[in-house]
């Protein structure tokens, strides 16, 4: 199979805003006449539908952006548990482990039918999936290169800054970080942008602004699409 473009999202920590820039992401790169499938390997924090199946708000968000016809929810999201804790814990409370090889599955089939593909991780970057299992493993397994999205509030630019070094430490590639105004009360944000471009070797890669709807966002990150997804 011809390899396609594909990028990992994850961020300086839970809360950050990592499914919304990845939706618009998802938007930004339908704009650019690619066909994008979303995925969300390990969610924690489900409820069941009416068929009985669990199924998580963020897992689902990603299907709705992504190219259509839809996949099937389980290709976008193979691992899914009850609990809104870490997925370790939430896997163990459902006396299951978390493993690689359904996830390795279910990113080749939804392979076959996009032209890009958009991982995104769960919290932060340093997160155990399992005893013996980072997600840093999952992202090795997938050969990823990494896209962390910046929630732009007091202490970002620690978690920044350890979050690029454990990136990078761990052997992968960061092609950059995305800028999400989370918090209106930041006192000023403008300058903690400025000074993250600064600190992280990594390009910023586009800003978000706080409370915007998904189509103004992809419209502001449009121009990261040909970076995280290059065509041929």
């Amino acid at each position: 199979m011809t390899d396609i473009p594909a990028v990992f999202v994850t961020g300086t920590d839970t809360g950050v805003g990592k499914t919304f820039v990845s939706c618009a992401l998802l938007y930004a790169a339908r704009k650019a006449l690619l066909r994008p499938f979303g995925m969300k390997p390990v969610a924690s924090g489900a409820t069941r539908n009416g068929e009985g199946e669990w199924r998580n708000d963020d897992a689902e968000q990603l299907r709705e952006w992504s190219t259509t016809p839809k996949a099937d929810y389980a290709l976008v999201n193979p691992l899914c548990f009850e609990a809104p804790i870490a997925p370790h814990l939430a896997a163990e409370d459902m006396g299951r482990t978390i493993e690689l090889a359904p996830i390795r599955a279910a990113y080749e089939a939804l392979r076959f039918g996009a032209t890009a593909v958009l991982v995104e991780g769960v919290g932060g970057w340093s997160v155990p999936l399992s005893d013996h299992l980072m997600q840093a493993d999952l992202v090795r397994s997938l050969r990823l290169p990494v896209v962390l999205v910046v929630g732009i509030r007091l202490g970002c630019i620690n978690h920044a800054i350890l979050s690029e070094r454990s990136i990078v430490a761990d052997g992968f590639e960061l092609k950059g970080w995305i800028a999400n105004r989370v918090d209106p009360q930041c006192l000023v944000p403008d300058r903690v942008i400025a000074s993250l471009r600064e600190e992280l070797d990594a390009p910023l890669l586009g800003e978000v602004a706080y409370g915007e709807s998904i189509e103004r966002a992809a419209e502001r990150l449009k121009s990261a699409i040909p970076v995280l997804f290059p065509r041929g």
